[in-house]
């Protein structure tokens, strides 16, 4: 990787690249999604490459959710959300995730949804318990999305760090590619993370939104990091 680097940078790939990612590095991500993930996604209408997941992340509920709305958010949790949700206008809705083997209460969750729930912020695997969530949890979660017409989305930086348990996209369940924006990227996996190299899988509709928000907040990740990865 820091050879490719070095070679992007000597062969004067050092302007900006497209905004929303360039076109090798999102065609691998599409490749990588469908084979480990099962998402199918377009280089075109649904990925955007963001300086690291965190900034993906805040893209993503800037790009979805209004004033007034809520947002479901697992506890403990990673740090920036309840900032991301603040500054997207919108009211964090807590559900605690219990030890030892941080489970969540169905009903608990339950309560958590209204006609105001816009998102429900998933972290799998957990950021900072290790918490792996099941695909029966990620079912529950997804039937309440469904119900309320919420989005969920989700941060698996840490998706390839298992210890036990497999992984599991709620995005590849039953008609939750629609409503869901995938956040990954590969600081973690390939332990760059000052390399700031994220992305977002989103449906279509919302993926425009998202491109806006990045466009105006970063411009763009770094291009030739993007060429060498």
């Amino acid at each position: 990787l820091k050879q490719a680097a070095v070679e992007a940078i000597q062969g004067d790939i050092n302007q900006y690249g497209i905004t929303w990612g360039a076109k090798p590095l999102r065609d691998a991500i599409c490749r990588k999604a469908k084979r480990y993930n099962g998402i199918d996604a377009g280089p075109v209408k649904n990925v955007t490459v963001t300086c690291g997941a965190t900034e993906g992340m805040i893209c993503a509920l800037m790009g979805i959710v209004n004033p007034g709305d809520e947002v479901v958010i697992f506890e403990p949790f990673y740090e920036n959300y309840i900032p991301d949700t603040i500054l997207s206008g919108a009211t964090p809705r807590f559900v605690k995730l219990r030890p030892p083997g941080w489970g969540f209460d169905a009903a608990e969750l339950a309560r958590a949804f209204s006609r105001r729930t816009k998102a429900v912020v998933i972290t799998t695997p957990n950021n900072p318990t290790g918490k792996v969530f099941s695909r029966a949890e990620l079912e529950r979660i997804a039937a309440l999305c469904r119900k309320w017409n919420a989005f969920a989305v989700t941060d698996e930086v840490y998706e390839h760090i298992l210890y036990e348990g497999e992984h599991v996209s709620i995005a590849s369940l039953d008609g939750m590619a629609e409503r869901t924006v995938v956040t990954s990227s590969l600081s973690k996996t390939f332990c760059i993370t000052g390399w700031r190299l994220g992305w977002s899988i989103a449906p279509e509709r919302v993926a425009g939104a998202i491109r806006k928000m990045h466009d105006f907040m970063t411009v763009g990740a770094p291009h030739p990091l993007q060429i060498a990865a």
